[in-house]
């Protein structure tokens, strides 16, 4: 008997340090930085962004007062303006939606040679995960950073990795990750990822 002791003691002891070292394998990959530096250039938020539900627009008809005002994208997609009635406006941009508004007014004859604008009031919100006070969800205003994404959730924990995140962004239709300094641009629909630090 005590000769197989020590030997079975040795095996446990073995799987123990195994399975420590997978787990703190897997706790670094997931804490681990993406390669790819974000962009720190990203142009006006509102030239490329697609309106959905929620999303509220200001709508110019120039020379047309009481046609122009505030609209919100309901919750089917469209915008129901004066005149026309219910205009598409989900999974379009501003720009296409201008033009569509357009073509309408003058297809029935309303104006001859109307001059519209949609300008984009609310986007979709970011996130802050992690090691942040209060992650959640938060409404995006244009000129946004990493370092005033993480002032709305609260500011780094006491856990966390500061002066670099994982930003996450949705390009085409998928996730892509990127290594971002606090000074990084965001967009709308970001994710703002605060990893731990080491202790």
């Amino acid at each position: 008997m005590s000769r197989e002791f020590p030997g079975r003691a040795a095996r446990a002891l073995l799987c123990v340090a195994m399975l420590a070292a997978a787990l703190l394998a897997g706790c670094s990959s997931q804490q681990s930085f993406p390669t790819e530096e974000a962009p720190m250039k990203i142009g006006n938020p509102a030239d490329a962004y697609v309106l959905e539900p929620g999303n509220r627009v200001r709508l110019i008809v120039f020379g047309e007062n009481n046609l122009s005002g505030d609209f919100v994208v309901d919750p089917v997609g469209n915008v129901s303006l004066p005149l026309v009635g219910n205009v598409v406006a989900s999974g379009v941009t501003a720009k296409t939606l201008a033009k569509r508004i357009e073509d309408l007014l003058r297809k029935d004859a309303y104006l001859q040679d109307p001059k519209v604008a949609v300008e984009v009031q609310t986007f979709r919100p970011f996130y802050v995960l992690g090691e942040v006070r209060q992650p959640g969800e938060f409404p995006y205003t244009t000129g946004m950073t990493v370092l005033s994404a993480i002032a709305k959730a609260g500011g780094y924990d006491y856990r966390a990795r500061e002066g670099e995140v994982v930003l996450v962004r949705v390009i085409e239709g998928e996730q892509k990750e990127y290594r971002a300094v606090e000074r990084a641009p965001i967009l709308p629909g970001d994710i703002v990822r605060v990893l731990q630090r080491r202790f």
